[in-house]
């Protein structure tokens, strides 16, 4: 309890040093808050830095779990503004290795078994330290192959689990105290945190992953998929194939080669494409630590991905309106755009379309002054979600994950081959899913599959609506026949639900009362 109390007063000076009060103190319900956080003390630190800035420089100091925070903050376009977004997008999370003892005993738990039974050549220097897992390089003797072995850093799920048990209470305060934090719904946020970095943790849903994305690769040569071995993998280790590539970003090494950059950078759009609206299951990682190109035939380059323990997909609905918004946006239909996003209640339903529609266009149309290859779709999405904030933006983490995979793709093409024209592929693309996925004959093949279910609920419909009806005749005799009694009745409820209400108001007070006070 202690070493808890000690880390919450880190956290919370450390946020005070990076003065982040001056962005709450107009917020403050408490006089007795503000005092402790605006007078004398914190202002010993500067604050000349950018809150962006500021923040990130904070994240940062705190350790991993928030450096990782602070880079899903980085794709969240609905709770933070652009300027702050993009300086987290710097926060980085290399971390020193841990001892080679170390993992050769996590290794050997795991599997049971001694390393060098199953090994040869494990190299005890680690390929990667972050702050999740450490890298290492083997051989695996029954399948004579190069393999890569993951080990989840020791300890790491425990300084997990009280660092969010942490940010859980700061994140409950604030939604107490300071009205931009409890319309952000900042406990949520930090408990969608939870679930992804959770996964992360468990080596074998990324081994899953890595099997789902072979499989929906399968003949296809736009994208390889290392093999994972499942009989070596466990919570704590994955074990997969090495792979060779030049890294996506040494562009003078791939110039070298002789590699068709323009033809890297569309298929890097089309593997996003098929990945969100074919697959329906997209590698959200994307970034160039993770891309590799094999440039065997550089006339004909394919896409190697690893780490894959972050992945996203869509619910159909969303599918269906992502698909609309991208289509509206390319046609600069703003209207369509704006009514999209009223339509699937990622603002406020109550919004009026012509603000909404007034808003994205007075965002959008300054860009599309450009020449179409200089516009970056992803950032366009960003322009639009960051204008859309003050209509009470909120949407699905998933959609930020299709967000954030769309800016690393599309910034990926563009430095391959700048003049990539996202449009031109997206475009037909999408129109053509949207009309072939919402066919006539699709629907009516749908309704096939269904049929058994709906005859299920025709069967059943009969006997439901003859008791509804039944009740309904009861209840309307019963208040034919008791209404004076049921009018006394509703009067006394209502006199008592006022004196209950008026209990709770007295009871709320008191409580924000000893909490201020």
């Amino acid at each position: 309890m202690f070493k808890d109390s000690v880390r919450l007063f880190k956290i919370v000076h450390t946020l005070l040093k990076a003065r982040l009060d001056k962005e709450l103190k107009d917020f403050s319900k408490s006089k007795i808050i503000s005092f402790l956080l605006f007078t004398s003390p914190w202002r010993l630190y500067s604050s000349n830095e950018q809150i962006g800035e500021r923040l990130r420089i904070a994240l940062q100091d705190l350790g991993p779990i928030f450096i990782k925070f602070g880079q899903l903050l980085s794709t969240r376009p609905d709770v933070v503004p652009t300027e702050i977004a993009k300086s987290l997008k710097t926060l980085q999370d290399n971390l020193p290795h841990f001892s080679e003892n170390e993992a050769i005993g996590i290794i050997e738990r795991e599997l049971g078994a001694n390393i060098s039974s199953i090994f040869d050549n494990f190299d005890a220097t680690p390929l990667a330290a972050a702050s999740i897992a450490q890298v290492y390089s083997a051989k695996l003797k029954d399948e004579d192959e190069e393999v890569v072995i993951k080990v989840v850093r020791p300890g790491i799920k425990n300084i997990i689990k009280k660092d969010i048990s942490l940010m859980k209470r700061i994140a409950s305060f604030s939604e107490k105290r300071f009205e931009d934090a409890k319309r952000l719904q900042v406990s949520q946020l930090v408990t969608e945190y939870e679930a992804v970095i959770l996964s992360e943790l468990d080596m074998r849903l990324e081994a899953s992953n890595i099997k789902q994305t072979k499989r929906n690769f399968e003949g296809n040569d736009l994208l390889y998929v290392p093999e994972v071995y499942l009989d070596y993998c466990s919570e704590n280790l994955l074990v997969m194939q090495r792979v060779e590539g030049i890294p996506v970003d040494r562009i003078e090494t791939l110039n070298d080669l002789g590699v068709d950059l323009q033809l890297v950078a569309e298929r890097g759009v089309e593997i996003f494409l098929k990945q969100v609206f074919i697959d329906n299951f997209f590698h959200a990682d994307m970034h160039p630590g993770n891309i590799f190109i094999d440039a065997k035939d550089p006339s004909d380059p394919a896409y190697v991905a690893v780490d894959y323990a972050i992945v996203g997909s869509l619910s159909e609905e969303e599918q269906y309106q992502i698909g609309r918004m991208l289509v509206a946006v390319i046609g600069r239909d703003f209207k369509e755009v704006a009514n999209i996003l009223i339509e699937s209640k990622w603002v406020n339903p109550e919004t009026r379309l012509n603000d909404l529609e007034n808003t994205i266009r007075a965002a959008c149309e300054p860009i599309f002054d450009q020449p179409m290859e200089k516009i970056n779709f992803g950032e366009m999405l960003l322009f639009i979600f960051d204008s859309a904030r003050r209509f009470d933006l909120r949407m699905q983490p998933s959609l930020m994950l299709l967000q954030k995979t769309l800016v690393n793709i599309e910034g990926l093409g563009k430095q391959l081959y700048p003049a990539l024209d996202f449009w031109s592929i997206a475009n037909p693309f999408l129109k053509n899913w949207i009309s072939e996925r919402y066919n006539p004959k699709k629907l009516t093949e749908w309704a096939k599959r269904n049929s058994l279910n709906w005859f299920e609920k025709a069967r059943k419909f009969p006997e439901i609506a003859d008791t509804a009806i039944e009740q309904v005749s009861r209840l309307e005799e019963y208040q034919n026949a008791n209404e004076e009694r049921h009018n006394q009745l509703m009067g006394k409820m209502y006199q008592q639900g006022r004196f209950n209400g008026a209990l709770l108001i007295i009871f709320i007070i008191l409580v924000l009362f000893l909490i201020i006070t």
